[in-house]
């Protein structure tokens, strides 16, 4: 029997792979990839050549069948995402629950993921928090799912496109008021960035500056009259 192992990879910083991410990949018959082309440079920069499969949300369905019973004849399997931890908002989750149930080992690899890491640095409540991953593309669902969070207590995590960051922040002013919003881009790129303040201070940023790279959104609307120590 082989085992499947759930490896993070960096989310931008190619310096942030830890040692035993390195020595799985290093060791594994196989890597699935989300796109080979990204996970390619990756290895590259490790110096490791090994065989890569592609493992994404239109042929997980396809190509799961064949990678179990691989596993079952006792090949091993590093699962990468194109970049963080596997599993968070992607679709490394249905061939999980597949070894899972076959009994194949799961052997999570720990490292980064972009929520945490936004979190650890927002200045927001972090004893508690939920994370949403994408919201809804159309406003009417979209603005539902936000006004649930007006009595949230617990921070709230999401992850936005530059194209929709707009009209996002519109409809959280609108339900929210002036509440206290972080966003969180390019994490541990070149470009990293923080920007802090109410919805409205946000969408007066952007009218001079154009919204770019993958954002990370924080807020709490609960603690909006508490001052910040």
């Amino acid at each position: 029997m082989g085992t499947l192992y759930i490896v993070s990879t960096p989310i931008g910083n190619l310096e942030d792979i830890t040692l035993r991410a390195k020595n799985i990949l290093s060791s594994v018959d196989y890597i699935l990839a989300e796109d080979t082309r990204v996970s390619k440079k990756l290895l590259n920069y490790l110096s490791i050549s090994k065989p890569l499969k592609s493992y994404h949300d239109f042929n997980k369905e396809k190509v799961t069948p064949a990678i179990i019973r691989e596993l079952k004849g006792g090949s091993d399997f590093a699962l990468v995402s194109d970049a963080g931890t596997p599993g968070i908002a992607d679709p490394a989750f249905y061939l999980i629950r597949r070894a899972i149930s076959e009994q194949i080992p799961v052997i999570p690899i720990p490292g980064p993921t972009a929520l945490i890491t936004a979190l650890s640095a927002s200045g927001l409540p972090t004893d508690r928090f939920i994370f949403e991953n994408f919201l809804p593309s159309k406003s009417t669902k979209r603005k539902k799912i936000l006004k649930s969070f007006l009595l949230e207590k617990r921070t709230v995590i999401f992850y936005e496109s530059p194209h929709r960051i707009i009209k996002v922040l519109q409809e959280m002013d609108e339900i929210f008021g002036d509440i206290r919003v972080v966003m969180a881009r390019e994490l541990t790129k070149l470009y990293e960035e923080f920007l802090r303040g109410t919805p409205k201070y946000l969408l007066e940023h952007f009218k001079t500056k154009k919204p770019r790279g993958e954002i990370t959104v924080l807020f709490n609307a609960y603690n909006k009259n508490k001052k910040v120590e």
